[in-house]
C-alpha cells in the first residue's frame, strides 16, 4: 500500500472525528488496547485519561504504548505510533489545560455540545498524556487512489509465490506454477 507522505499524514491526523487507539501493557504483561479521543499539537499525540483510567496506570507503570490512527472509508488511511507516552499533567491540573482538553473535545462534536460535555464532566478529573512523534515508530499506509497501479498495494512478504499479485509486482514465479 502506497505510504502516506509526511503532508499526508499530518493533514489526515488533522481531521475531526477519527478515533486513536491506544495499546498499553498492564503489570502482568498483557495487553491492553482503548479507543480514545485525540488531537495533534506540536509535535505529539495529546490524550486526556480519566483519573481512574486503568490504561492511566498502565503507563505509569510503563510508558511504551502504540497507538493505532485509522479512517473507515476510502482510501483506508493508517497510521501506526509505536512510542514512549509522557504524562504531562497529572489529574486534578486541569485548569490548566483545560484549553487543550476544548480542543481536543471540538474534534469530536460541535462547538457548544463540546462545551456542554466539558461542563457536565469538568468535576472527574483527568490527566494528560503527550506521545512525540520525534523518536516514534511511525508507520503510515493507504489504497491505492484512482489512476495508481493496485500493484504494489501490500508489503512483498505478503505475495506468494506464484499468485497473480506476486507476477504483477516482479516477483519470479515459484517452481510448479510457472503461470
Amino acid at each position: 500500500m502506497p505510504a502516506l507522505d509526511r503532508r499526508e499524514r499530518d493533514e489526515f491526523l488533522q481531521q475531526p472525528g477519527i478515533l486513536c487507539r491506544i495499546a498499553t501493557v498492564d503489570s502482568s504483561g498483557a495487553p491492553h488496547v482503548t479507543p480514545v479521543w485525540f488531537i495533534c499539537e506540536d509535535g505529539a499525540i495529546y490524550i486526556t485519561p480519566r483519573a481512574a483510567s486503568e490504561w492511566l496506570d498502565h503507563v505509569r507503570h510503563d510508558p511504551r504504548v502504540a497507538l493505532t490512527i485509522d479512517d473507515q472509508n476510502p482510501p483506508y488511511r493508517k497510521v501506526v505510533i509505536e512510542g514512549v507516552a509522557e504524562v504531562v499533567r497529572q489529574p486534578g491540573d486541569d485548569a490548566a489545560w483545560r484549553d487543550l482538553y476544548r480542543r481536543i473535545a471540538m474534534r469530536y462534536v460541535p462547538p457548544e455540545a463540546a462545551e456542554h460535555y466539558i461542563q457536565e464532566t469538568i468535576d472527574q478529573p483527568r490527566a494528560l498524556i503527550r506521545v512525540p512523534l520525534e523518536g516514534a515508530r511511525i508507520r503510515t499506509w493507504r489504497m491505492p487512489v484512482r489512476g495508481e497501479p493496485y500493484r504494489g498495494i501490500w508489503h512483498d512478504r505478503y505475495y506468494l509465490p506464484g499468485t497473480k499479485l506476486a507476477r504483477e509486482s516482479g516477483q519470479p514465479p515459484s517452481e510448479g506454477n510457472q503461470r
